[in-house]
């Protein structure tokens, strides 16, 4: 069987771990780009990495490629593509353009120029043509321009694979799913340790590490975009999920979120308890400034307030230093991973970070301060 080509998204900053996850499913030729990474495998595989990936938002499966230097090429492009042998005349569907320094000004006339050619390719086959449902699509064909290159693919996700199906109400300023999940696994946590987060707003953060600490597959309890294709193995898919149920395991270390706001906090409960985890988090209103570590050691991760989030410039410069002042007091000998926006963190919270690595949350650019709270070495004034 010729191997898939595969690509998949995920946020940027995150494809490192992307990779930790592909080559743990034994993807093959695997290459990073911006955003995402190509690899070739199976449809196996695809189901897997669905199922099993924390920090991947989308897995496309590429049709074809091919030059689109004109609007017209686009439906050139697509007419190559026999879509009767993937989906069904009566799926509705849905075309999704991006482009990176195309020749284009308006990139969403290759949409309509792709969704003309699947619809003759039915019709000519048929007699009917597929109908277009932008919010509820059964089918979502994605085209990616670069240059005037082209790549024609099939999401293979339906919904991104951030939305687990846990959380109802985002609260304020909310971290994606696979964003959190990232976050913990740059900061090197595998379940094992100690995890708090003391400003935990809506909970996701702590409720990925809890998914973590279980090894539960993020997916296990959603839908994907490959059960409504033509070829769908409704028999291999129900023992990838089945092998995910029995890999759970039981959680042996304790984890720990609070937050000072109470209505933000009942929102992380219930979150919690949407993704079967809030047995295993203990949840208390508190201020960041009484947060005690649960254990001897372990790990913060933390999406603090910042400027962009907060617009209180006077708020941070107090809330920085008493930040600092709790983690050192009482967080030596763990490790402090905080997302921000804010460059000036570290200088206002008086440590020293042990890595500085850049990510997005969305389009804000963000870095992720890691630091090792080792009494007395880590003051940076």
């Amino acid at each position: 069987m010729t191997a898939l080509k595969i690509f998949i998204t995920c946020p940027r900053g995150l494809e490192s771990v992307l990779v930790d996850e592909l080559n743990a499913l034994s993807l093959q030729y695997i290459h990073t780009v911006d955003g995402g990474v190509d690899c070739t495998g199976s449809w196996k595989q695809v189901y897997q990495i669905n199922l099993h990936s924390r920090v991947a938002s989308r897995v496309l499966v590429e049709l074809v490629r091919g030059a689109c230097p004109r609007e017209d090429a686009a439906y050139q492009l697509a007419l190559k593509v026999n879509w009767a042998d993937w989906f069904d005349v009566n799926d509705l569907i849905k075309v999704n353009v991006t482009g990176k320094k195309t020749p284009f000004n308006r990139i969403d006339i290759l949409g309509l120029k792709v969704k003309d050619a699947v619809c003759d390719v039915f019709r000519e086959k048929t007699g009917k043509r597929p109908s277009v449902d932008k919010t509820f699509p059964d089918v979502r064909i994605h085209m990616f321009v670069e240059g005037t290159q082209a790549r024609l693919m099939l999401d293979t996700s339906g919904e991104a694979l951030f939305k687990r199906g846990y959380r109802d109400d985002t609260g304020e300023a909310p971290l994606r799913e696979n964003l959190a999940a990232g976050l913990l696994l740059l900061a090197g946590y595998d379940g094992s340790q100690a995890f708090y987060d003391p400003m935990c707003g809506s909970g996701t953060i702590a409720i990925e590490a809890a998914l973590i600490a279980k090894n539960q597959a993020p997916g296990l309890y959603r839908h994907y975009g490959f059960e409504k294709l033509k070829g769908f193995d409704k028999a291999l898919w129900a023992t990838i999920k089945q092998n995910a149920l029995q890999a759970v395991t039981d959680v042996v270390s304790p984890l720990k979120a609070s937050d000072v706001d109470r209505r933000v906090l009942k929102t992380a409960l219930n979150n919690a308890h949407q993704a079967g985890v809030d047995d295993l988090i203990v949840f208390n209103v508190q201020d960041m400034a009484q947060a005690t570590a649960p254990a001897a050691e372990g790990i913060v991760v933390s999406n603090p307030p910042y400027g962009i989030r907060l617009e209180d410039e006077h708020f941070l410069r107090g809330f920085y230093p008493q930040l600092g002042s709790v983690l050192k007091q009482q967080f030596s000998g763990w490790k402090v991973a905080l997302i921000t926006a804010d460059r000036t963190l570290p200088t206002g919270v008086r440590l020293k970070p042990a890595r500085k690595i850049p990510l997005f949350n969305g389009k804000l650019d963000c870095r992720l301060f890691v630091f090792d709270m080792v009494k007395g070495s880590n003051r940076g004034d």
